[in-house]
Parts: structure tokens; C-alpha cells; sequence
């Protein structure tokens, strides 16, 4: 940690944990079947990952899964359910820990996800006490805002220019190798851990 001014957290199995399984079973429950090659733990494909990078909306994307799955008469909330019973929650300690940080270093949000999922987070996964989201960073980065998905180097550096931070005194945390490994061709430092790892070990 020496020389380390700034945190850079990814969001999915770092700060949340996922229950992938679950939610592909939810899928097949509503009627769902042909999602499993789309749903992955590190980043999604087709129009998940359109939804994920912002080239469709939150209506266009239902409308996919509808047309996906060749059944007109699923609800929004059912889309809805079943796709947020991918994230589970996050544990108070890593909530605790965020605070904590904020107290020695710059600390950012980084992360490859969709409205749908930032929507439920937002009001289920961040409140603690009296803290929301915007408590525990400086600022929050989301792929489907920037219009712009990790391992891509542009996204990296734009945080890297929008934050003023250096890459060389920026730990960024992520359970995706190669979205590591992008990192550090920026120079940014990097760890990479396990699911449901306490990384406060880190920080000792």
C-alpha cells in the first residue's frame, strides 16, 4: 500500500456477492430458458451486455427478454425479479470498511453493471444506518452511464482523468483477471479478489 492514494473498487463480488445459479434458475421458473450463455459472473454477453454498456434502455431491454425467451405476457417485474436475484447483498463489514477508507484515502466506485441492478442496490444493498450510497465514495463510475465496459483501457482512463488521480498511487480491486490485467497496462496497481473475500487484510 505504500504510495497509495486512491481506492478503485469494482462493484459485483468485490463489494456485492452473486448468486449467478439462482439467478438463472429464476430465469427458467419464469419461463426463461436460453439465458445461461449470456449471464457471466465477470461480464455479460448479447443484450445483457448491451443493457450493461448503455446502447439499449431499461424498456428495450424487457422487450428483449421477452423476445429472447418467445413470451410476450412476461411483466416488467418479473424481468425485473428474476434478473436482480443475481445480487445478493453486501456485508455490513465491507460497508464499515468504505467508511473507514474514506478516512485515509480517495475512494471510487468502479463498475461494469445496468439501471436495473444500480436501481435495486441503491435502495436494498448501500443503506446502512443512516448511510446511502453516495456515502462511501468520492464518486461512482458505471458502465452504463459512460457508455463504456471494463477490460476496455478507455475506461480506465477516463476515471483516471475525471478523478485527477495518478494510476501509480491507485489500487484498484476487481475479481476479474483481465480486467486487472487492463489496469496495470495503465500502471495502475491492482488486486484481484476471491469471491467473498474479506480484503480488509489489505489495509492492516
Amino acid at each position: 500500500m505504500k504510495g497509495i492514494k486512491n481506492l478503485v473498487f469494482d462493484f459485483g463480488g468485490v463489494l456485492i456477492d452473486l448468486d449467478r445459479e439462482r439467478c438463472i434458475r429464476n430465469f427458467r421458473q419464469i419461463g426463461v430458458e436460453n439465458v445461461e450463455s449470456l449471464l457471466n459472473v465477470y461480464g455479460q454477453q448479447g443484450l445483457f451486455r448491451e443493457h450493461e454498456k448503455g446502447m439499449i434502455d431499461d424498456a428495450t431491454f424487457r422487450q428483449g427478454v421477452r423476445d429472447l425467451a418467445q413470451l410476450p405476457q412476461l411483466t416488467d417485474a418479473a424481468i425485473d425479479e428474476a434478473w436482480n436475484s443475481f445480487l445478493v447483498g453486501i456485508p455490513t463489514y465491507k460497508l464499515e470498511a468504505l467508511l473507514e477508507l474514506r478516512k485515509d484515502y480517495m475512494v471510487y466506485l468502479l463498475s461494469n453493471t445496468n439501471s436495473i441492478h444500480w436501481e435495486w442496490s441503491k435502495a436494498n444493498a448501500f443503506p446502512m444506518k443512516s448511510f446511502r450510497v453516495e456515502d462511501y465514495f468520492e464518486k461512482i463510475y458505471l458502465s452504463y452511464e459512460m457508455k463504456m465496459v471494463k477490460p476496455d483501457a478507455c475506461i480506465f482512463e477516463k476515471v483516471l482523468a475525471d478523478a485527477g488521480i495518478a494510476a501509480e498511487e491507485t489500487l484498484f480491486l476487481d475479481d476479474s483477471a483481465e480486467n486487472c490485467a487492463a489496469a496495470r497496462q495503465l500502471h495502475i496497481q491492482t488486486y484481484t479478489p476471491k469471491a467473498h473475500e474479506d480484503w480488509r487484510h489489505l489495509f492492516e
